[in-house]
C-alpha cells in the first residue's frame, strides 16, 4: 500500500512508520517537527518521502495525500495538561487538524483513514473496564478535541465514501517517548529518573490506575485496522486489558533497572482520570486484535532502550 502517516516523526509515528516499511509498504510521513524528533526517523529516512509542515496546511496535505490508500492520523498536540493550560491550541491542533486530515483524505480519494484517538474521552466514570459504547465524560480541552475528531471520523463513512477507524489509546509507553519534555508521560519520567539515581514525582497518592500499553500492541492495531474489512466506521479500544497502578508501575521500573531513588508525591493534576481500563473484546473479535507484549516484559525493554541512549 502507499501508506501516509501524520506526526510520523513522533514516538508512536515512527514506531508504526518502521512497522510498515518492514512490511515492503510506501511510506510518506508528515509532520513539523514541533513535537516529533527527527533522530526518531534517521534510521529509515531515506525510504520514506517526508513532508515538512503543519497538518492544517491543505497544500501541504494534497501533495502528501496524492495516491494513497491508507492514512494513519497519529499528530496531535498530546498532553491533558498542556490542554488545560492553553485549551484553544489544543483545539486547533487536534480537532480542527483531524477535520483538515479528513477533508484531504476525501480529496486525495484515500481508502480509509485510521484515527489515533484517547481514552481520555471516557473521563472519570466510575464503571471499569471502560466499553466503547458507555457514556463518555471528557474532563480535559484534550479529551474533548479527541472526542470531535471522533465524531468527524463518523460521519465521512456516509456522507463521502471514506472509510474511518478509531483507536482509542491507552497508556502508551515504549522506545522513542521523550522523557524530556514539558508534558512528558509518566513512563519515560520514571525510568529515566530511576536510571539517573534522581527522585521521581509521583502526583497524588499514587493509587490511581492505568491500562499501560507497549507501543507494539498499539502498531499491531493500527496495520489491523488499515485492512480489517469489519473495522469500517467502527471505534476500538486499544490497551491490554490488565490495571496497574502508578506506584506498581514504579516499583516495577525500580525492581527491572536494580535500583530504587526517592519518590516524592506531588498534588493531583488538574483534568486527569482516577482510573482507567480497557475493555478490548471487541477489537479482539472484530480485528483479530491481540496485544502479545504485557507490562513487565514492555518496561524491560523500555529501560534497556533508554539505557542505551
Amino acid at each position: 500500500m502507499r501508506c501516509v502517516v501524520t506526526g510520523g516523526a513522533g514516538f508512536i509515528g515512527s514506531n508504526l512508520v518502521e512497522a510498515l516499511l518492514g512490511a515492503r509498504h510506501s511510506v510518506a510521513i508528515v509532520d513539523d517537527f514541533s513535537t516529533g524528533r527527527r533522530e526518531n526517523i534517521a534510521p529509515f529516512a531515506k525510504r520514506i518521502d517526508l513532508f515538512e509542515g503543519d497538518i492544517r496546511d491543505d497544500a501541504l496535505l494534497s501533495s502528501a495525500f496524492a495516491g494513497a490508500e491508507v492514512i494513519f492520523h497519529q499528530a496531535a498536540l498530546a498532553s491533558v495538561a498542556r490542554s488545560v493550560e492553553s485549551p484553544y491550541v489544543s483545539h486547533d491542533s487536534n480537532a480542527s487538524g483531524t477535520l483538515k486530515v479528513l477533508v484531504a483524505a476525501k480529496n486525495a480519494r484515500a481508502r480509509r483513514v485510521v484515527y489515533a484517538s484517547s481514552s481520555s474521552v471516557y473521563g472519570d466514570t466510575p464503571v471499569l473496564p471502560k466499553v466503547e459504547d458507555m457514556k463518555v465524560r471528557p474532563l480535559s480541552p484534550y479529551a474533548v478535541a479527541k472526542l470531535a475528531g471522533e465524531y468527524y471520523c463518523g460521519i465521512f463513512p456516509a456522507l463521502y465514501g471514506l472509510e474511518t477507524v478509531a483507536l482509542r489509546y491507552f497508556n502508551v509507553f515504549g522506545p522513542r517517548q521523550d522523557p524530556k519534555s514539558e508534558y512528558a508521560a509518566v513512563v519515560p519520567l520514571f525510568i529515566t529518573g530511576v536510571l539517573d539515581g534522581r527522585a521521581v514525582c509521583i502526583h497524588g497518592d499514587g493509587e490511581q490506575s492505568r491500562d499501560f500499553t507497549f507501543v507494539e500492541n498499539v502498531v499491531q492495531a493500527n496495520l489491523l485496522a488499515a485492512t480489517s474489512v469489519n473495522a469500517s466506521g467502527e471505534t476500538f479500544n486499544v490497551g491490554v486489558g490488565e490495571s496497574t497502578t502508578v506506584n506498581e508501575l514504579y516499583r516495577t521500573i525500580c525492581d527491572i533497572a536494580g535500583r530504587r531513588p526517592d519518590a516524592q508525591h506531588t498534588g493531583t493534576r488538574a483534568g486527569d482520570v482516577r482510573d482507567s481500563l480497557a475493555d478490548i473484546r471487541k477489537a479482539r473479535r472484530l480485528m483479530g486484535y491481540d496485544p502479545r507484549i504485557r507490562l513487565r516484559e514492555g518496561l524491560t525493554r523500555t529501560v534497556e532502550y533508554f539505557r542505551g541512549c
